[in-house]
Parts: structure tokens; sequence; C-alpha cells
């Protein structure tokens, strides 16, 4: 039997920077820290293409503009608890069946570069 596999698009945002409120230490609950945040998200992207029209596509600005509303609008203590709520944000409001999340605190351990979370949600089709 030869299964065809089915197209799977991926929609991206690369270190989308946003100033928040994040982290459990007192002095971090005084200060605004930058996250970065990188997104995959699977939409298939044919119709759009098909079309040449913005209607059909997964539109990034929009996504990007509510991700960074919430986000500077948020205080939460954990990273797993943003990444948590973009996530169920992207998937509610924009359709999204599956997505990959990688939220990063740069900065967060001495030594490093960089420390987050990694989360994938959903199916992808």
């Amino acid at each position: 039997m030869n299964k065809q596999r089915k197209a799977v698009d991926i929609v991206f945002i690369e270190d989308l920077k946003v100033d928040t409120v994040i982290g459990i230490y007192d002095w971090e609950r005084q200060i605004r820290q930058t996250i970065s945040i990188d997104l995959e998200m699977a939409h298939d992207i044919r119709p759009a293409a098909q079309e040449d029209t913005i209607d059909q596509c997964l539109d990034y600005k929009s996504v990007a503009k509510r991700v960074i509303s919430f986000v500077e609008e948020s205080e939460f203590q954990l990273v797993e608890t943003l990444a948590e709520k973009i996530a169920h944000i992207i998937r509610s409001e924009f359709g999204v069946p599956w997505l990959k999340l990688k939220l990063s605190k740069p900065g967060a351990v001495r030594g490093s570069k960089n420390v987050g979370v990694l989360i994938e949600r959903g199916e992808k089709a």
C-alpha cells in the first residue's frame, strides 16, 4: 500500500522579544525582563498561495501582536506558565492545530546564554 504523506506547512515567528514581569524572586517582581519567543505553527498555506490573498493566511502579524499584548500585560512567576498560556491563545484564537513554542529567558542563569522551555501542543495534520 502506497501511503501518501499529507503536506504539513509551518508558519513561523523567530526571536520575538517582549518585556514582561517574570520570575519567582522578589527582585524579579520589581522589574521588566526581556524574553524571546520562537513559534512554529501548522497551517495549510495552499489556499492562500492559490488566491494570493491574506484572507486565507495565518496572519503572523496578528499572532505576534496578540502575543506581545498578552505577554506585556502578564506577571507570571514561571516561564512554563507563560508558555502554556501563549500556546492556548494561539491554538484557540487562531485555530492552529499544532504548534512548537520556545520561550527563552536570556541571562537567567549565570554563564548561560539562554534558559527556558520548548513545548509542542496539538497534532500535526
